[in-house]
């Protein structure tokens, strides 16, 4: 779209990830479901960071944030919106961005919580179980969203978790009311089952009520979404709900629900899956952009498995490479 000053923009939670590979065991002493994002207080983090191997990375996150990096990666116009705090960690979190080539202009907080950080543990065969210190990230309000910053993107992307703290709700509330208001599409992530399960109800009435236009969901999600343990009738139930679907597949692809049609694509093969965190965060960079530069829906999966392909072929929930060659070697036009 040649009158947008942004291709994406995404709205979410801004964390520095700490990750490191774990032994088998660890998540059974210490209480943990593997997989789930499990919400923990500072102390907390603090214990748990403790108790990580030596050998853990810092690396900026945060799903919709990981999602801007990824439309960089690929060439495209992306801005973020989230809080961190004055400190040392949002200066890290600030600095990833920028140096991305992603606009982010939040104001920082003076006074509260920390930056948010989430400690990821790699399980043996690339699972990852998240915990995460919201801290700072949690005090967004509707003072972050810019009108001129949603009326300039083509498409607002806003994560599920963002549904949690009541003041991020009416953020993510009037992000979609500028959207719409400059005839702008607005998506959003299911996020994870505990946040589906949490939030069922409204995340169904955000679809219904066409506040959100594009949902992206993996296969547990959309089934949480739909209590249902029939995929086909939960892709039946989004099908109804709204304009457009995006679910991911893991090795099997994804689809692509869309007016009655289903249009799916194989996954890129992997040698080894080293760590799964942010393949859907990727998976929605490379199909949102696609959709923004008005790419068929085929050329938009394809794309976000590839982004997907790439990241989990490594720890970290940023691509290594840039995604915008991959597709060049790919002869895929993104």
């Amino acid at each position: 779209m040649a009158d947008t000053q942004f291709d994406v923009l995404t709205i979410g939670n801004a964390i520095v990830d700490v990750i490191a590979p774990i032994e088998p065991g660890f998540l059974e002493r210490e209480g943990l479901n593997e997989g789930i994002m499990h919400l923990v207080d500072a102390e907390r983090s603090a214990y748990l960071y403790d108790r990580m191997p030596a050998e853990k990375r810092q690396i900026s996150g945060g799903s919709a944030a990981n999602t801007a990096a990824g439309v960089a990666s690929f060439g495209g116009r992306a801005a973020f919106v989230g809080k961190v705090a004055a400190d040392d960690l949002g200066e890290v979190f600030a600095h990833d961005l920028r140096e991305l080539g992603v606009h982010y202009r939040v104001h920082r907080l003076e006074d509260g919580p920390a930056t948010a950080r989430s400690m990821i543990l790699i399980s043996p065969g690339g699972e990852r179980t998240m915990n995460t210190y919201l801290g700072a990230c949690h005090q967004l309000t509707t003072a972050d969203i810019k009108e001129e910053e949603i009326g300039a993107a083509a498409v607002t992307y806003m994560e599920g978790y963002l549904w949690d703290p009541v003041e991020a709700k009416k953020a993510f509330v009037v992000a979609a009311h500028f959207a719409h208001k400059h005839e702008r599409a607005t998506s959003f992530t299911l996020s994870d089952p505990f946040c589906v399960n949490r939030f069922r109800d409204e995340f169904l009435d955000l679809m219904r009520s066409k506040t959100i236009d594009y949902v992206f969901a993996n296969i547990e999600e959309v089934k949480a979404l739909y209590q249902t343990a029939d995929l086909h009738v939960a892709v039946q139930g989004i099908a109804r709900d709204c304009e457009l679907a995006a679910v991911t597949m893991g090795e099997q692809g994804a689809m692509a629900i869309h007016n009655g049609e289903i249009v799916t694509v194989p996954a890129y093969p992997v040698s080894e899956v080293v760590d799964a965190t942010g393949a859907g965060d990727l998976f929605a960079s490379g199909f949102l952009l696609a959709l923004a530069r008005e790419r068929d829906l085929k050329t938009a999966l394809a794309a976000g498995c590839l982004a997907a392909s790439e990241v989990i072929s490594h720890i970290g929930a940023r691509p290594l490479r840039e995604l915008y060659e991959m597709a060049q070697e790919h002869d895929l036009e993104v």
